[in-house]
């Protein structure tokens, strides 16, 4: 099986995604899981800090161990965005295939500077294991969100780019392409839809000659999508829409079902309404 940088190796140069889901619960583990094994393609999973806190982190990595022992296929693990040096050596010591780095919210030079010690650190304790850093700024809830955050023009350059990467030696980048954590209200009821500055990230990917990561991808449009990941995107992370579908799947069970106490006979409206948005983007973004 392939390791994870050959994955996203392969998947830039066919110009395809690699899907990146966040889960908080076995049902969205589930879900995602199901739809990647009923595909036959490759997937991210990722844990931000909050879920980790929730989940466990070596529960986290059983889960993901198990799974792709038992389906013979590439799920790989992710510390979503991940802040302390502490909380990221805890992940790779756990057996993490990738953590986020994200120094985003600090000056460039700080970022710069734990950004490199975070690698330097990690790969220390894992060779194999993927550090991605962050620039720019596109918010940071997977929330339903009534504005835009303020800071959301500030979208990275070129220029920063490669000054980020040649100094911190990530393996891969996550930039501010006007993407955006989480979804406005009127993205949730379908009036508008995210734009991608698509132009940029064809620049950025000329520039850096590094793989990138889509943050905040909920809501973006279908076209948009596919564009960024021909002009060079390689992993698109999507959260907020199937944290809105497990709401609107449990709530619809319960309607359905309004005296029912027993888990296992609500959740699965949870993992199917789940599913239908995960095996889409996991369609779209291997353009099947």
């Amino acid at each position: 099986m392939n390791s994870l940088i050959e994955t996203l190796a392969d998947a830039r140069r066919r110009q395809v995604g690699v899907g990146h889901f966040n889960f908080s619960d076995l049902t969205a583990f589930k879900a995602i899981v199901e739809s990647a094994v009923e595909l036959k393609l490759p997937v991210m999973v990722g844990v931000s800090e909050g879920e980790r806190e929730f989940m466990g982190v070596a529960e986290s990595a059983a889960l993901v161990k198990t799974a792709r022992e038992r389906h013979g296929l590439p799920i790989f693990l992710n510390a979503d965005h991940t802040h302390s040096l502490a909380k990221a050596v805890e992940a790779a010591k756990a057996g993490f295939d990738e953590i986020i780095f994200d120094g985003s919210a600090l000056p460039f030079d700080k970022n710069v500077e734990e950004t490199r010690r975070a690698v330097e650190t990690l790969k220390s304790i894992n060779p194999r294991i993927v550090v991605e850093g962050e620039i720019g700024y596109i918010g940071s809830a997977s929330a339903i969100l009534e504005q835009k955050p303020e800071g959301m023009s500030a979208l990275s350059t070129p220029e920063e780019a490669r000054q980020f990467i040649e100094a911190t030696k990530v393996d891969v980048l996550a930039p501010a392409v006007g993407n955006m954590h989480g979804m406005l209200e009127s993205m949730v009821r379908g009036d508008a839809k995210k734009r991608l500055d698509l132009g940029l990230i064809a620049r950025l990917a000329k520039a850096t000659g590094a793989l990138m990561t889509l943050h905040g991808g909920s809501g973006t449009n279908d076209n948009d999508f596919r564009t960024a990941i021909k002009n060079g995107i390689s992993i698109v992370h999507v959260n907020t829409e199937i944290r809105i579908a497990w709401r609107r799947g449990i709530e619809a069970a319960f309607k359905t079902h309004p005296r029912e106490v027993a888990p296992y006979k609500i959740l699965p409206a949870g993992v199917a309404a789940i599913k239908e948005i995960v095996t889409a983007r996991l369609k779209l973004f291997n353009f099947m």
